[in-house]
């Protein structure tokens, strides 16, 4: 009886030592990754040092990673074999593939596999060795329909634990996946795609606008059309927009918006910075989006404070603070009008 607690007790503390089970990670394995050490298991990224995360570490379960180290890349050249970096940068859960050399394959049978960067920082399983292709011993492949080599380029191998890449023959636009994976039971993981012209209808016309393009019924992906507004109209939205490979245009059309009246006649007003007379500007109007500082006169001080309004395609609206001066006004006390008045002191405008 005692020998049997004993060797409870054992067994309890070895599982309590032990890396956490991969199954607890949604981290699929590849192949054989046994591994030396592990680094400290986790639940939560509070268990772990300063810049190092609870991440799923392949054979190891959650772990402590520093996620911003790098396994190392590029890899010695193999006699028989090439890698591909999968990923853009070797950092930690990054896949490279490595791939036999025609005539060659690993003792699987296989003649690519793949490897994760792990956490201890260096590639996942053993460094695969090619060796020379039994002629008895025919490859395994999935089928490609004819149909489908009739309509696509087909770049790499559909062999067993393959991967091929497709292109339409005729230049026209891939619907589907663009690269297909050969699975063990010799099925391919997704279903062949197809190629199609995809078309955009024509642009909307733009009011007060022009769209600057070849009039056609429709127009390919890729093609662009340019918008320009009538004189004394402002674009508002792209001048430019694309024709995409789902059929729409990159972008709704723009706007043409009008210019404002400036709502002053006899009083100063900021514009761009300036302080300026409404009749030295050019029509005695404002672009659209401009922004335009009126001055208002305090109610009980002879000073003045700002109020800005911005034109919005062709409305321009004074602030209610803002009171025209007379012509009487205008003419006979230049100096007293409200765009000529100190500013107030700031706490006098609530």
């Amino acid at each position: 009886m005692d020998c049997a607690l004993l060797l409870l007790s054992l067994l309890a503390l070895t599982g309590a030592l032990t890396p956490e089970a991969p199954g607890s990670c949604p981290q699929r394995l590849l192949g054989e990754e046994r591994r030396r050490t592990c680094p400290r298991p986790c639940k939560t990224d509070r268990d772990c040092s300063n810049k190092r995360q609870c991440l799923c570490d392949g054979q190891c379960g959650l772990s402590c990673v520093a996620p911003a180290r790098t396994c190392p890349w590029p890899l010695p050249p193999g006699e028989n074999s090439v890698s591909r970096l999968l990923q853009p940068t070797p950092s930690f859960s990054a896949l490279l593939e490595v791939r036999c050399k025609p005539g060659f394959t690993f003792p699987s049978g296989l003649d690519v596999t793949r490897r994760r960067c792990q956490g201890d920082r260096q590639w996942s399983g053993e460094e695969p060795v090619c060796t020379k292709a039994e002629p008895n011993n025919p490859a395994q492949n999935c089928p490609l329909p004819q149909e489908v080599t009739d309509t696509f380029d087909i770049q790499g191998d559909a062999a067993v634990g393959t991967s091929i890449r497709y292109s339409c023959l005729s230049g026209a636009n891939i619907v589907g996946t663009s690269e297909n994976y050969c699975q063990e039971n010799q099925t391919w993981q997704y279903p062949h795609p197809i190629c199609k012209n995809v078309h955009c209808r024509p642009p909307d016309e733009v009011e007060q606008g022009y769209v600057v393009a070849v009039q056609k019924t429709n127009y390919e992906a890729g093609f662009e059309i340019h918008y320009l507004c009538k004189k004394n109209f402002l674009l508002d939205g792209p001048q430019k927009v694309t024709c995409l490979s789902n059929g729409s245009w990159s972008a709704p059309p723009p706007f043409c918006r009008a210019r404002c009246l400036i709502p002053a006649e006899r009083s100063r007003v900021v514009i761009a910075g300036l302080k300026r007379w409404p009749f030295d500007v050019t029509d005695a109007m404002v672009p659209h989006g401009q922004n335009v500082t009126f001055y208002c006169k305090h109610a009980q001080k002879q000073c003045s404070f700002s109020a800005t309004q911005t034109c919005f395609d062709g409305k321009l609206q004074p602030p209610a603070c803002y009171l025209e001066p007379t012509w009487l006004q205008y003419k006979l006390f230049p100096h007293r009008l409200v765009s000529e008045l100190e500013a107030c002191e700031p706490g006098d405008v609530e």
